[in-house]
């Protein structure tokens, strides 16, 4: 049982995870994140659950940090302010590095720390009509824990656009710089999460775990290094139960035990 979060979770093995402060426009404090990061840790542990769709409770998707909560920090000791900034960084780790599917259902608007919660997302669908900003520096702080994970999703000329005036955008923008990945009208929002869903519902899910641990691998080192692992890793996956299934559901004309209709 949570207070700042929902998860449900239907048939299909997909966890709908929402932000569930509305009254705060889903803005983030220290119950919030330590709530997602304990949900993430059951999500990622959890084999029946197979994507993980992120959301937020009423008109907004997530405004960033609560304000309570940073002027809470502000009278904190320095080693306190380090382990409270810590559990935000711990938790977009978590989220990112989740071994499944990280659906983005972008209901509303998101700033800073919300700005960080896309772009740790997969997947991104964002509904016409909201907006951004990474507006930390208009408060005189720094979009610091967020950075390596915005800065990798939108680059780095993006990030300087948009971090260091702190001004907002709107979602056609954020669809070209990569924030998003798909726009469309609000009403079709829903529509759109269950097709991309649907999608990722087709692929085998130690194979997902396998691969998005590869991007991360293959992003962060170099090609003579990545041949190397590559090799091991494709000589993994023919021995799994999964890549001998799908290769042999492939030769017969079957259907894999895992694909969802």
């Amino acid at each position: 049982t949570y207070n700042t979060i929902l998860i449900e979770t239907d048939a299909r093995g997909v966890a709908t995870l929402t932000l569930n402060r509305p009254d705060k426009h889903n803005a983030l404090n220290g119950e919030l994140i330590a709530e997602l990061y304990d949900a993430a840790e059951k999500l990622a542990a959890d084999d029946d659950v197979r994507i993980v769709v992120l959301t937020g409770a009423g008109k907004s998707f997530c405004a960033g940090g609560d304000f309570n909560w940073f002027a809470s920090n502000v009278e904190k000791t320095r080693s306190e302010r380090v382990a409270q900034s810590a559990t935000l960084a711990r938790l977009l780790r978590r989220l990112d590095t989740l071994p499944k599917p990280l659906i983005g259902r972008i209901n509303g608007p998101a700033y800073g720390g919300g700005v960080g919660m896309i772009s740790v997302c997969d997947y991104t669908i964002g509904a016409e009509g909201a907006r951004f900003g990474l507006t930390e520096v208009k408060l005189g702080l720094l979009p610091a824990n967020i950075s390596p994970y915005v800065v990798a999703r939108i680059g780095k000329v993006h990030s300087r656009e948009t971090m260091l005036s702190g001004a907002l955008f709107d979602t056609a923008r954020a669809e070209r710089i990569g924030l998003l990945t798909e726009v469309v009208a609000p009403g079709d929002l829903d529509a759109t999460v269950n097709r991309v869903v649907h999608d990722h519902l087709q692929a085998a899910p130690g194979a997902v775990a396998d691969t998005k641990a590869l991007i991360a691998y293959v992003a962060s080192h170099d090609l003579e290094t990545n041949m190397i692992y590559t090799a091991d890793r494709l000589a993994d996956a023919w021995e799994t139960e999964e890549g001998i299934e799908g290769i042999n559901s492939f030769i017969n004309k079957g259907v894999p035990s895992w694909r969802v209709k």
